[in-house]
C-alpha cells in the first residue's frame, strides 16, 4: 500500500505561518541561543505533555502555561513541549503526526495538517514549540514553527538524524543513550555541527541532495538510563566531557525518563535540582535548563483503541500535573533569582 504524501511546499501554503507566530519563533530561537552560550543566565524550561495526542487538551494546556510564562519570565524560558512523534521501543502508538486518529489507520497527511496548524496556533498565543523529530523527513514540514528541537535517546545515534540537526535553523539537545552513556550524544553533538550533504525532498517533493550548513547551537540532555544521572557528580563529568571536546559545556536536565526512575517522581528530581539551586551548588553553573513532562491531569491512562480517554491525561509516559507544575517552576523561578 502507498499513499501519495503531500509537499512541504503544499503544507506551508495551506497552513502559512503567521506574522505573529514567526515572531514568536524568531525571537525564542534567539533566547534559546543566549542562554545556552551564557549571554542570558535565566534557564530554558521545555515542559509539557509527553506527547500530544488531544489538540483541544494540549490548548487548553498552552493558555495556563502561556500565563505562567509571564509571572517566570525574568528567571525562565517556558517552550511548550508539543511532541506529534513517538519513537517506540517495540510497539506502541507512535504520534499524533502518523496516527492522528489513535485507531491505526495512519493518515500521515491529517497528521501533518493537524500537527501544523497546532503548532501554528500555540506559537501564535506567544508560546515557543519545542518537539523531537523522529523522522528527518518530517523537518521540512514543520521546522519553520518550531523554536528548539530534540534528538531522543533512541535515535542519538543515527547518522540520518545528526545530519538533519545539522540542517535545522533552530538549537537542538542530544539526549545520552538509554542505557545512560553520554557519548553517542556528544558525539551527534560534533557532528550536527560540521556541513553534510543529505539525501533529501524539496519544497516540491523531488528527492535532492541538500548541503546543509551545520548547527552551531546544540547541547547535552541527561535523561538517565540505567541508573539515574541528574545528580551532581554525572553533570560534572558530562560537563567535562562536553568540555574536552570544546563544545558548549552547558547541560539540560530531563525530570523524567531515567532520571525519574520506575515511580515516575519527576517532582522529586526537580525538587532536588531546586534546592542545589537554593545553596548555589557549583554544579548548576554548568545546566542550562531542564525538561518536565507536565499535562492537565496527573499520571497517564492506558490507551485501548475504542476506549473513550480522560481529557488532559497522557497515554505514554505520566506527567506531572498543572497544579504541581505551577508551584515547582514558581520554585525554580525564587531559586534562580
Amino acid at each position: 500500500m502507498v499513499d501519495a504524501l503531500l509537499t512541504p511546499h503544499a503544507l506551508r501554503a495551506a497552513i502559512p505561518r503567521a506574522d505573529v507566530a514567526l515572531e514568536t519563533v524568531d525571537q525564542a530561537r534567539g533566547v534559546i541561543r543566549d542562554i545556552l552560550h551564557g549571554a542570558d543566565r535565566r534557564w530554558l524550561v521545555v515542559v509539557g505533555p509527553c506527547s500530544v495526542h488531544d489538540v483541544d487538551a494540549a490548548l487548553e494546556y498552552a493558555g495556563h502555561l502561556q500565563a505562567l510564562q509571564k509571572e517566570v519570565a525574568s528567571s525562565l524560558l517556558l517552550v511548550m513541549r508539543v511532541y506529534v512523534e513517538k519513537p517506540r521501543t517495540r510497539l506502541g502508538w507512535t504520534g499524533l503526526l502518523h496516527d492522528p486518529g489513535l485507531d491505526g489507520s495512519g493518515r500521515v497527511n491529517d497528521g501533518l495538517r493537524i500537527s501544523r496548524a497546532l503548532f501554528q496556533e500555540i506559537n501564535a498565543m506567544g508560546l515557543p514549540v519545542a518537539t523531537e523529530f523522529v523522522d528527518p523527513l518530517v523537518a521540512d514540514y514543520l521546522q519553520d514553527l518550531v523554536a528548539w528541537g530534540a534528538i531522543g535517546a533512541r535515535t542519538v545515534e543515527s547518522p540520518l538524524h545528526r545530519q538533519m540537526a545539522s540542517g535545522l535553523a533552530c538549537p537542538v539537545g542530544f539526549k545520552n543513550s538509554t542505557s545512560g552513556d553520554v557519548t553517542a550524544a556528544i558525539n551527534g553533538m560534533i557532528s550536527a555541527g560540521a556541513t553534510h550533504r543529505v539525501l533529501s525532498v524539496d519544497d516540491e517533493g523531488r528527492a535532492v541532495v541538500r548541503q546543509t550548513p551545520g548547527n552551531p547551537d546544540t547541547h547535552l540532555i541527561l535523561r538517565g538510563g540505567t541508573r539515574p544521572n541528574a545528580d551532581r557528580h554525572s553533570v560534572h563529568v558530562a560537563s567535562a566531557s562536553v568540555a574536552r571536546e570544546r563544545l558548549v559545556p552547558r547541560i539540560m536536565i530531563d525530570c523524567g525518563h531515567g532520571n525519574a526512575g520506575p515511580s515516575g517522581a519527576q517532582a522529586v528530581v526537580l525538587e532536588d535540582i531546586i534546592r542545589r539551586v537554593q545553596v548555589r551548588s557549583e554544579d548548576m553553573t554548568h545546566v542550562l535548563g531542564i525538561m518536565l513532562e507536565s499535562h492537565l491531569e496527573e499520571g497517564r491512562q492506558l490507551f485501548v483503541p475504542g476506549v473513550p480517554l480522560r481529557p488532559g491525561q497522557s497515554i505514554t509516559d505520566a506527567c506531572v500535573g498543572l497544579e504541581d507544575t505551577r508551584r515547582l517552576l514558581r520554585d525554580l523561578a525564587r531559586a534562580l533569582g
